[in-house]
């Protein structure tokens, strides 16, 4: 069997990180030989950028399957819910989620965007699965305009996916959205970055508390000054 492969997340951003090692390495060397010690300074900024690049490759090939994997076995799920990935992108939440539901159902949506996470796509999401020996249902739809019913599913989770959307408004109705296909007692858990506050606060306007934590430097995007929060919440 094929292992699955997850991909990068915003391979963008690492690429520019990458770069930005490479710009100040050959910085560094130039000026040792123009100008000695003053080296340093491209020395020092280049070791940051060094650590930020590998600590945002760590997050995006580790760091998150650790910590999805301690947020799903906290859920203590029966086995037989019907649950949705929001986002879903190659499937790294979704089928962690489709192990622990043996008598359940996994669903994944997507845009399919290479931009959001490299080679994005639904065939590459589907021979993971297979990799992983899981079965999940995919479909091509966007978040703020979900193609299913009220009250669908037990189970609602998104990570690093609705802070893509543009306006910011449209990230309230993505949360609208989740709601309304969630079931009464249904469970709403998003990973997310900067609009996390947004969320917690626009659903504790609709009556429904949410409790938010931060979850911790194994999904430091880069460092601490972009890190990732959890919002949990339980529909009414």
């Amino acid at each position: 069997m094929p292992r699955a492969k997850y991909g990068i997340d915003a391979p963008p951003v690492l690429f520019g990180l990458a770069s930005a090692v490479v710009f100040l390495v050959a910085a560094t060397v130039v000026t040792a030989a123009l100008a000695g010690w003053a080296a340093v300074w491209p020395g020092l900024i280049g070791l940051y950028f060094a650590a930020s690049a590998s600590l945002y490759l760590h997050t995006t090939t580790r760091g998150k399957f650790a910590v999805w994997r301690k947020v799903l076995d906290g859920l203590s799920l029966r086995g037989d819910e019907r649950a949705l990935d929001l986002g879903c992108g190659r499937g790294a939440v979704l089928i962690a989620m489709a192990r622990r539901l043996p008598s359940g159902h996994a669903t994944g949506v997507d845009l399919w965007r290479s931009v959001d996470q490299s080679g994005n796509s639904p065939a590459v999401t589907e021979a993971n699965a297979a990799a992983e020996g899981v079965h999940v249902d995919l479909d091509t739809a966007d978040m703020t305009s979900l193609p299913y019913p009220d009250e669908s599913f037990d189970l609602v989770v998104s990570s690093m996916a609705i802070h893509n959307i543009h306006p910011a408004a449209g990230r309230l109705t993505a949360i609208d959205e989740a709601l309304r296909v969630l079931r009464p007692g249904g469970r709403l858990v998003i990973a997310d970055i900067s609009a996390t506050k947004a969320y917690a606060a626009h659903l504790d306007a609709l009556g429904i508390s949410a409790i938010t934590r931060p979850l911790g430097w194994r999904m430091w995007w880069g460092g601490p000054w972009l890190p990732t929060a959890l919002v949990t919440a339980v529909r009414p």
